[in-house]
């Protein structure tokens, strides 16, 4: 990937985060008043140990407490003000983008690239909120006034600031040491732990097949293993961690300590006041306090820098979809001109140089061995994969001119495996919509045949399922499939193994949908492998590892079948076909 395409993703971040400048300015207020508060302390011990014990002034005493309640009371209420201020601040960076990431790792995502940046593309804008509330970020306002502290302790004797500055010094270095030496263990934790989930999700959402395989054991082994390696290395990311977390708060405690010890050796000299030398103390505790605890917090800032890092790749890879002019509803007018596609993270074509054309009521039977490029096409015309070379038109129109809500609206699109998501048949019947339309639900799912079936179910149209079908057969999966992809009377309808899971009446009623469709002047592609799903089509096109062979009414494709395949076979065993 090119730097300026980086530089890009980059800018999206940044512009998303300034959203909320006025607010970080806001921040750095309280966060000047919180810290110059933090003074109250040192001064209080000041002049209860100079002033108030030499004078034995109980009045004074009283009024120095209530003025340092007063301050204590202040400071607090800043830094509770502060802190809600970056917890909003992390829910609009977030809520800015929460969309804009949703839709890019959508198009980014595909089963030949499970883990890339799409994968965990949620998780990675929740840690850079996160990072965004934590305290690791309040300290970074806080750590400018580590200096000041500094110069305070040093103002009350040379040698005070000399150990608080070898102090804070050893303490800056163990941060920089931290950020290099954690970095690779807590990535290879965060990998590690991301292949566990994804075996356990797997295996979840496949449970009856390991069931009914007998493959527990051997399943749990597999993911015992991964699960083994995800613990090892998170408990050697966490002893890392935990070894600069304990050193820093070992030395923190330790130079107080010593900055007391120091003081009382000069208070012994007569070159310090036992006030100056409490109050070097609660410096030193101020002065680095912020140091420890951007250590402490040094697992959610490379969490939070890792997605950031993320965010940026996927943004940059997945450049926002420009504003488009809505376009009328479309004739049910195909034209595949020419077209390639390559799968989402692979390198080789799966279809290449395709053509041909649907025009409006008709139907077209694809037709061809497992491989051919079936499944790769329907994916192309529905919009789900661009093609890498050629256009797919829908009444003149290239795909990528209507948005992809909107052309989801126009072309219904039946998968090979159905899958359904949490919710009622009607809602998903409705493709999850906010307001869905009950007489178009119950109309999909008559010309789907599945209108009868539905009211058998216990609580009908309202009946629950889940996101794996539930106790749903196969063949009433499929019926349900069909009358989502007929949910709102699109113009083309595109079938990937229609009939696969269907008996007879299924099979008669799936026909029946399509001869509907061809009535009403719409468009039917129909993906298919058994000859009962090309009932109704009127053309035929054949592909053969990726590459089309024929293309023609479905009767004379059918009888040069045999031919083209003997020829196909004498080619291949001469070297290939080109």
């Amino acid at each position: 990937m090119h730097k300026s395409d980086l530089e890009k993703g980059k800018e999206e971040l940044i512009h998303a985060r300034k959203q909320s400048r006025p607010l970080y300015w806001f921040v750095a207020v309280f966060s000047f008043f919180t810290n110059l508060l933090m003074l109250t302390g040192p001064i209080y011990m000041l002049q209860v140990y100079d002033r108030v014990l030499g004078s034995r002034s109980e009045a004074t005493l009283l009024a120095l407490t209530l003025l340092v309640a007063f301050l204590y009371g202040m400071m607090g209420l800043l830094d509770f003000t502060r802190g809600r201020i970056m917890a909003r601040v992390g829910a609009r960076f977030q809520d800015s983008l929460d969309r804009r990431v949703f839709e890019a790792a959508l198009k980014k995502s595909s089963p030949q690239a499970p883990q890339n940046v799409a994968a965990t593309a949620q998780r990675d804008l929740e840690s850079v909120q996160r990072l965004m509330t934590s305290p690791a970020l309040m300290s970074v306002f806080d750590i400018p006034w580590t200096p000041v502290f500094l110069a305070g302790i040093a103002l009350f004797h040379p040698w005070l600031g000399i150990l608080a500055l070898s102090g804070g010094a050893v303490l800056i270095l163990i941060t920089v040491l931290n950020q290099i030496l954690t970095r690779r263990p807590l990535m290879r934790s965060s990998v590690a732990s991301f292949r566990s989930d994804s075996i356990s999700d797997q295996l979840r959402s496949e449970a009856e097949m390991v069931q009914s395989l007998g493959m527990r054991g051997a399943a749990f082994q597999r993911w015992q293993v991964a699960r083994a390696e995800s613990l090892q290395e998170t408990i050697n990311s966490s002893d890392l961690s935990g070894t600069f977390s304990s050193t820093t708060k070992t030395l923190r405690l330790f130079l107080q300590s010593a900055m007391l010890g120091l003081g009382a050796y000069l208070v012994l000299q007569n070159q310090l006041t036992p006030g100056a030398m409490i109050a070097g103390s609660i410096l030193m505790g101020r002065a680095l306090s912020p140091i420890e605890q951007a250590i402490g917090q040094w697992a959610v800032v490379q969490r939070g820098t890792k997605g950031w890092n993320n965010l940026v790749e996927l943004l940059s890879e997945v450049p926002p979809s420009p504003p488009r002019t809505p376009l009328p509803t479309p004739k049910a007018k195909l034209e595949v001109q020419a077209v390639t596609v390559l799968p989402p993270g692979q390198q080789q074509a799966t279809l290449r140089n395709v053509s041909f054309v649907v025009q409006p009521g008709q139907a077209v039977g694809v037709i061809g061995p497992s491989g051919a490029g079936k499944t790769t096409l329907a994916r192309a015309i529905t919009g789900v994969w661009r093609p890498a070379g050629g256009k797919i038109r829908l009444d003149g129109a290239a795909l990528d001119q209507y948005e992809p809500d909107v052309l989801g609206q126009h072309i219904g699109y039946l998968p090979q495996r159905v899958q359904l998501f949490d919710g009622t048949i009607a809602e998903n019947i409705a493709r999850l919509s906010p307001n869905p339309d009950s007489e178009q639900i119950v109309k999909a799912a008559q010309k789907a045949a599945a209108h009868e079936m539905i009211l058998k179910f216990p609580d009908g149209y309202d009946t629950r399922v889940s996101a794996n079908g539930g106790l749903l057969s196969g063949g009433q999966l499929q019926r349900i499939g069909l009358a989502r992809a007929l949910y709102g009377g699109p113009v083309l309808l595109v079938l990937d193994e229609p009939n696969s899971n269907l008996d007879n009446d299924g099979s008669e009623a799936l026909n029946q949908a399509i001869r509907a469709m061809k009535a009403d002047g719409k468009s039917v592609i129909i993906m298919a492998h058994r000859p009962a799903a090309i009932k109704e089509c009127d053309t035929l096109l054949m592909l053969d590892n990726g590459t089309p062979m024929a293309f023609g009414p479905k009767d004379e494709v059918l009888k040069s079948m045999v031919k083209n395949h003997q020829a196909i076979q004498q080619t291949q065993s001469g070297g290939g076909v080109s």
